[in-house]
């Protein structure tokens, strides 16, 4: 198969990369070329950030936050990496997720902002989880890595965090969101959440491309990254219905497309209407992040931590 632009230009340029829902054939070069103007039109599209503002970037040694970082600084916008490092022993993940991110921040010149739970909290992520008594690491991580993006943004400085979900991510979370009906998910999914009560403008460019995509573009600019997955992360529900997507995309190319698509323009804005008066946010006694409750779950959780601790010695 030959590359449409180039065969538009009468040049006979294999394809590295067939995108059956946009039956658009390109070789390494348009690739990327169309990769980098999807990632810059939506952007703009949503009004993500501007070319003045600083672009913190949430790294976490996998394919998309790097060609994220990577896009991202192609485009000309000042990036900077945050990783947080969790303590993950298992396969030495996260000592590996860090190296390669250092490796790559220092590959493109660009600052690397690391975070490491066990010298800040005292604790891994998998030790925190087991003290809160949940069997399920995943959620508990996700709590703290919100809560951690969102507070190491703000002590540098950053108005806009962006992370590196692809379509592939939200349309398995628009599909689990509509399979429970959770309408205050529905109504706040959207590729950009404002800067607002004392929360930074959250941002996902990657939106609208395939993780086939994401990891094309990582491949044919040769970035080394996770191959594998977090190991806490093998029974997520995430898998299941991304594998249900899979399935309807082979059999009708765009179908994970056309849903999140349409759902952001004819459907959201209905959930967004159904939304109740949000609770008013304070700020955590402990930390001073914002919650809805005197002191936020993250401080919460690593009291009762300490507390049990202690009710030991």
């Amino acid at each position: 198969m030959l590359c449409k632009i180039c065969k538009s230009k009468g040049k006979r340029t294999k394809a590295v990369i067939y995108l059956r829902h946009h039956r658009l054939a390109l070789c390494k070069e348009h690739f990327v070329e169309w990769f980098e103007k999807q990632v810059q039109k939506t952007v703009k599209q949503f009004k993500m950030f501007s070319r003045k503002e600083k672009v913190a970037v949430a790294v976490s040694g996998g394919k998309d936050s790097l060609s994220l970082w990577l896009a991202l600084h192609r485009l000309g916008y000042e990036t900077y990496g945050i990783h947080i490092s969790l303590g993950i022993e298992g396969w030495n993940y996260s000592e590996k997720s860090l190296e390669v991110c250092r490796k790559f921040s220092e590959r493109i010149g660009r600052p690397l902002i690391v975070f490491n739970l066990k010298e800040e909290f005292g604790y891994t992520i998998e030790e925190i989880a087991k003290g809160a008594g949940r069997r399920d690491v995943c959620s508990v991580c996700g709590t703290f890595k919100r809560y951690l993006m969102n507070r190491i943004a703000k002590e540098h400085g950053f108005k806009v965090l962006a992370t590196g979900h692809n379509l592939d991510d939200e349309s398995a979370l628009l599909l689990s969101n509509t399979m429970r009906w959770e309408i205050g998910y529905l109504g706040r999914q959207y590729p950009v959440l404002p800067e607002e009560g004392g929360f930074v403008r959250k941002v996902k460019p990657f939106c609208f491309l395939t993780e086939k995509e994401t990891v094309s573009y990582a491949i044919l600019n040769r970035i080394e990254y996770m191959e594998t997955g977090c190991p806490n992360a093998k029974e997520a529900t995430s898998r299941v219905y991304k594998q249900a997507l899979a399935l309807l995309e082979h059999k009708m190319p765009g179908t994970k497309l056309r849903f999140y698509k349409e759902f952001l323009k004819r459907a959201r804005p209905i959930f967004e209407k159904e939304l109740k008066e949000q609770l008013e946010l304070n700020e955590c006694e402990v930390c001073g992040m914002p919650t809805t409750a005197p002191v936020c779950s993250v401080c919460r959780t690593l009291e009762r931590l300490k507390n049990a601790e202690g009710g030991e010695n």
